[in-house]
């Protein structure tokens, strides 16, 4: 590769973790990266204008941007127990979100997706108005009465009691029990004009970062520590510990078979296009 890679990523433990090794240039052979942090809301529509070779999305934007990027088969975010929360001030039932305003960090996300899908099953008549707000301003909001409930992500998990809120409902546990599989949050895709051998290079390069981090995980400390935005250290090895697993080495068939149940799911209830046949394939 004659320059390095454009790649954004958010700063996000996980995804620091997880490409430490290769943005520092400590993978043998590996592509040379030029490194951007923007959240995932930002990367989504990047993907959508297509502006960087590599990108961390959401697995929610797919439909709109595989004719021109490739999903690569390592790099992201699946799991268990680790879904989107719909947070409300006092406990209740799904059935109390019926018209009421919700808010959401995007409408091109998984978690709104997997909110979405719960919301179809669990609240009669549907939920009220979707107010779109930054990450951080959600729990603030609910809190102060902006809304009657929002809808969270990634380490709000382990916070969300310092707000005095309470979990609603949990996305993820709602989709593991209708579907058994892992949760598809985060994807990371490439174009697909940088050819087949530089996409395979990339993703082999991605796949010993992840080695290299879980092998020795005090070298990526600095990096996660400094771009993790005055996060406990405490919070930010949950983080990891929650999001960064084998579906980041290697997404697998159950892998695949979450991003297309996700993804297929959705385009019944509307929310996305339909995918084609090989749209997932890798080369």
């Amino acid at each position: 590769m004659s320059r390095p890679l454009n790649i954004a990523y958010s700063p996000c433990p996980n995804d620091t973790f997880v490409f430490d090794a290769l943005a520092h240039g400590r993978v043998p052979d590996a592509p040379e990266l030029a490194v951007t942090f923007a959240d995932i809301d930002v990367t989504n529509g990047m993907a959508e204008r297509g502006e960087f070779d590599v990108l961390k999305v959401s697995y929610a934007v797919l439909p709109w941007v595989l004719k021109d990027y490739a999903l690569l088969p390592c790099g992201g975010a699946l799991g268990r127990g680790c879904g989107p929360l719909v947070l409300t001030r006092e406990r209740g039932a799904a059935a109390d979100l019926a018209g009421r305003t919700v808010a959401v960090p995007s409408e091109r996300s998984t978690a709104y997706l997997l909110f979405r899908l719960w919301a179809a099953a669990e609240v009669p008549g549907g939920v009220g108005e979707i107010v779109v707000l930054p990450f951080h301003e959600i729990m603030p909001a609910v809190r102060d009465g902006k809304v009657d409930a929002g809808l969270v992500i990634h380490e709000a998990r382990f916070t969300y009691q310092d707000y005095g809120l309470v979990s609603l409902a949990d996305m993820g546990e709602h989709w593991e029990l209708t579907t058994g599989l892992p949760i598809p949050l985060g994807a990371i895709i490439a174009k697909r004009s940088l050819g087949e051998p530089a996409l395979r290079d990339l993703a082999a390069a991605i796949r010993s970062s992840v080695r290299m981090a879980w092998d020795d995980p005090e070298a990526s400390r600095p990096y996660v520590l400094e771009h993790a935005q005055e996060m406990d250290p405490k919070v930010a090895d949950q983080h990891i510990g929650l999001y960064v697993n084998e579906f980041t080495a290697d997404l697998g068939e159950n892998g695949y078979a979450a991003v297309r149940g996700l993804l297929t799911r959705a385009a019944a209830e509307g929310l996305v296009p339909p995918l084609g046949r090989d749209a997932l394939s890798f080369v």
